[in-house]
């Protein structure tokens, strides 16, 4: 019965017909009531796509789906509105593709293999829901507004909200458990009576709405020395992370979606070799999160749309990434989205565009590459939500660039630079080294360092930035004078020279690398940062003042208190109070 209204259902509707197919992009002609980003399907096998250009009564489709055997004369249905993406219950713990198709139902009806043409409903409409009011009969509420919860997972809490373009007075509101497509609440509007339920629809391409952008004034804590540190993003904020093949920039957005204090995280897996995605799909149900115990599946949505998927989909997954993550920002909720990797997005964006034959940019890309990394970009930040109770949230977005031989002066890099605030540069020369995270100290940088000022002097030390500075000086002056040591040797160098050397090194090897699989060393709360930066600078000073006093280098060089400073980032950081004694035992200056 379903299926016949179906099938009536695309004989009712506007029609167009396939005029040209050049691998994902299809031109249709007597399209006329076509519009720019709206959906379609494609032939009788119903591929879905978007049309991307109108001109006249044709328009250009990308197809998110193989189009080997379609042909020219074949019926195009118009869907007559946008690609959107289905929000509710259900979305944490999923696994979808670029168009927000569940891969794992998919697997257990279709089997390995994504079939052409299929249709499953990315949020489960059979299952039950407990829904809880906080509002009640009688009450005004305006878009945003939150009229009750669901548990979603035991560590997310679903805010289910009044939908935007809604204000009126609550008729009905029900408790109990339902599906998401069930009515949960009437309200009483100027235009008559609206029926909620616990699904909503949003346009993939359309940010949602705020009350109110804020400034970044607190970190995202990584629990990575070397971004927390020196480099730290904020909450809300945005970073670049570009590096050559096996630099670790997967690793590292791996580390942030694992340890990032935030409350919700969405990793999208944008054309990346689909090995890698696998390592993710394999290891996240079994991570346990640190915060709560749980697994942390339990606060993850994951998407991917691997190398060997339909290149179309692929330019809409960050999309459908960052509109889940609204979402929950929307809630209340701090949003960490890892996009790995941008420039597989960028790539997509350069075939669609070359099947367009549109004027190409620099290195072929669209001319409009600039602001289509802008776009993605500005939604992130730290917002007043729509509701009358000004509930706070953020979402950060961190992007992955995969510059072609690691040359950072190409053309998705560079407009991602011109965008983001935080820039981590991975080098492949310490990659080489066998240093991790090889970010370079020298050429990266953070734009939101003074905004933590307070917050960093509140709750972690008063001295923390003046520590930091030191040690970049310190890693700055390394520079200069492996230069000098290059041309005549170490030993033409001075005793204080040899000792911002020796420091040096122990900043590289003893707090800046740190081994991502290893169970202690993977995380570094901020206080344990803290103490072993100030335990490595205080070593340092007081090596100074014994140098001033005539004590020889090579005792400094060989102190035993050298290889404990190397041993800090395996203490625990229920133990930390090991580090401190250290520090006591540097300060006496018995060495």
């Amino acid at each position: 019965m379903i299926l016949l209204v179906l099938i009536n259902n695309y004989k009712n509707m506007e029609k167009g017909i396939i005029k040209k197919v050049s691998g994902p992009l299809v031109v249709g002609k007597n399209m006329s009531k076509a519009k720019m980003y709206d959906l379609v399907k494609v032939s009788d096998k119903k591929l879905i796509g978007e049309i991307i250009r109108v001109i006249g009564e044709e328009a250009a489709i990308q197809v998110y789906e193989e189009t080997y055997g379609i042909g020219s004369g074949e019926p195009i249905y118009l869907e007559e509105k946008p690609l959107t993406v289905k929000l509710g219950p259900g979305l944490i713990g999923s696994i979808y593709d670029g168009i927000q198709r569940p891969l794992n139902i998919i697997r257990e009806k279709f089997g390995d293999y994504i079939q052409r043409g299929i249709e499953v409903e990315p949020l489960d409409l059979e299952k039950k829901w407990p829904f809880k009011p906080i509002l009640k009969n009688g009450d005004y509420v305006q878009e945003g507004d939150i009229l009750g919860t669901v548990q979603e997972t035991s560590v997310i809490l679903h805010k289910i909200m009044v939908p935007i373009g809604i204000e009126g007075k609550i008729k009905l509101i029900k408790e109990g458990d339902f599906k998401v497509t069930d009515e949960i609440a009437i309200i009483e509007t100027k235009e008559g009576e609206k029926s909620v339920t616990m699904m909503q629809e949003w346009p993939i391409r359309e940010p949602r709405k705020i009350k109110e952008k804020l400034v970044l004034d607190e970190p995202l804590v990584s629990g990575q020395r070397i971004i927390d540190t020196f480099f730290p993003v904020a909450k809300g904020g945005t970073a670049c992370v570009p590096g050559g093949f096996g630099t670790g920039k997967t690793v590292i957005q791996h580390q942030l979606a694992k340890w990032a204090d935030a409350d919700i995280i969405i990793f999208i897996g944008c054309g990346e070799r689909g090995n890698e995605m696998t390592d993710v799909l394999m290891e996240f149900p079994h991570l346990v999160d640190p915060k709560t115990g749980k697994p942390l599946i339990e606060r993850t949505v994951l998407i991917a749309n691997t190398s060997n998927m339909p290149v179309a989909a692929r330019e809409a997954s960050i999309y459908t990434g960052v509109t889940i993550a609204e979402y929950f920002r929307d809630m209340g909720y701090n949003v960490a989205l890892m996009a790995d990797s941008t420039s597989r997005w960028a790539e997509a964006l350069r075939e669609i565009s070359g099947r367009l034959e549109e004027m190409p940019g620099e290195e072929g890309y669209p001319a409009y590459l600039g602001s289509k990394v802008a776009s993605f970009y500005e939604r992130s930040g730290k917002v007043i939500c729509l509701g009358k109770d000004n509930r706070i949230g953020s979402l950060c977005i961190i992007g992955a660039v995969s510059p072609p031989g690691g040359d950072f002066s190409e053309p998705v890099t560079q407009n991602t630079l011109r965008v983001t605030k935080v820039f981590w540069a991975l080098d492949s020369n310490l990659a080489n080294q066998r240093h991790f995270p090889a970010i370079n100290w020298l050429t990266s940088y953070s734009l939101y360092t003074e905004n933590f000022k307070e917050f960093l002097e509140k709750q972690v030390g008063k001295d923390f930035l003046s520590l930091r500075q030191i040690a970049l000086d310190i890693l700055q002056e390394e520079s200069r004078l492996q230069e000098i040591v290059r041309l005549v040797g170490a030993e033409s160098l001075s005793n204080k020279d040899q000792l911002t050397l020796l420091i040096a090194k122990s900043l590289r090897e003893d707090f800046l690398q740190q081994n991502a699989f290893d169970e202690v060393d993977t995380y570094s709360s901020f206080k344990k940062q803290y103490l072993m930066l100030k335990t490595i600078i205080t070593f340092y000073e007081k090596a100074k003042q014994k140098l001033l006093a005539g004590a020889k280098f090579a005792d400094i060089a060989s102190s035993d208190l050298l290889i404990k400073i190397a041993k800090m980032k395996f203490i625990k950081e229920d133990n930390l109070i090991e580090i401190e004694n250290l520090m006591t035992e540097i300060m006496k200056g018995n060495f």
